[in-house]
């Protein structure tokens, strides 16, 4: 057929054994390194989801940031500075991990601050109060440990290294808050319940920042496929509702669902629906606080214009040109 491009058999054939040795490799447990042959999907895959991880880092500085000046001891307000500026470098691991793969910085950044990249819908949602920093270091950071740590054994070298680092620092955020939520829920009343008051409005954005349900997920059946993510969304889920439930009701709280149960048969705690509404709305832009939180990011990155002009200037100037 006339204007027709036709692949050449040997080409073909080649890419061919190239995947079923790269598969095999998967298979066998060794790491994907950022010189060896890999398919144009799994390279995708890792900027998509490492870059967006990058982002959750650096946006997630957001709520805990406007709560170090107001933090009610110097202890917990050093604590809690400290977290945050750990939350800026893990965004910066992240960014030189998808750096690896043939992204750049600035494409990264644009895509973020022109709304084409998308973060964790978790960090759309406001901080009200001091029992927030408990909810947020429990809750979200036990979340994002149990994700992270399945990560750690990504197949992806890079991305694996970065993850240890991450999981180390963010086993410390996890003590914080649940240190914060202790204190409050064995306080007084009037403390007990502001910290009831953030586990209900946390919970449930926790759960959903696992992501769709299984069935609903357009990219886990690749990402699992070639060892990017070794548990779905759903066993990462269930994993967090069953090691999570029984700690806050052993501290006389509550959790905001009353279809919650417990099924003896499988040992696991059932939950009632999701409001994956809710969900789509926020990562469609649509959530409590996401235009507040693009504004802030748009700022900084103005802000610190100058900085990247100097350093530039700087680059410049040493390399004679």
């Amino acid at each position: 057929m006339y204007g027709a491009t036709v692949e050449p058999i040997e080409d073909a054939q080649t890419d061919d054994n190239r995947l079923r040795e790269f598969e095999a490799r998967i298979a066998r447990g060794e790491k994907i390194e950022p010189g060896d042959w890999m398919p144009d999907e799994y390279r995708r895959q890792l900027i998509r989801m490492i870059s967006q991880h990058a982002h959750s880092e650096i946006v997630g500085m957001l709520p805990e940031g406007t709560f170090i000046t107001r933090a009610p001891t110097l202890r917990r307000k050093l604590i809690l500075l400290a977290k945050v500026q750990d939350e800026g470098g893990h965004g910066q691991y992240l960014y030189h991990a998808a750096e690896t793969l043939g992204a750049t910085r600035e494409d990264m950044l644009d895509a973020l601050l022109s709304g084409r990249a998308k973060y964790s819908s978790i960090f759309n949602y406001p901080a009200l109060s001091w029992a927030d920093m408990g909810a947020i270091g429990w809750l979200v950071d036990g979340a994002a440990i149990l994700n992270q740590t399945m990560l750690a054994k990504c197949s992806y070298g890079p991305y694996a290294r970065a993850m240890k680092r991450i999981c180390a620092e963010e086993n410390f955020h996890k003590r914080q808050g649940q240190d914060i939520v202790i204190t409050l829920a064995t306080g007084t009343p009037e403390q007990k319940v502001m910290m009831q008051d953030a586990i209900n409005r946390w919970w449930w954005p926790t759960l959903m920042m696992f992501g769709p349900h299984d069935t609903d997920s357009p990219n886990s059946a690749v990402l699992i496929r070639w060892g990017i993510k070794t548990k779905t969304n759903d066993e990462l889920r269930q994993m967090f509702i069953n090691q999570t439930v029984p700690e806050l009701l052993a501290l006389g709280l509550t959790i905001p669902d009353p279809d919650l149960r417990y099924d003896e048969e499988s040992g696991n705690w059932r939950i009632g629906p999701i409001n994956w509404d809710e969900f789509w709305q926020v990562v469609k832009g649509n959530g409590p606080c996401n235009q507040e939180r693009m504004d802030a990011r748009r700022r900084a990155h103005e802000d610190g214009r100058w900085v990247r002009e100097a350093l530039a200037a700087y680059a410049e100037k040493q390399s004679g040109t």
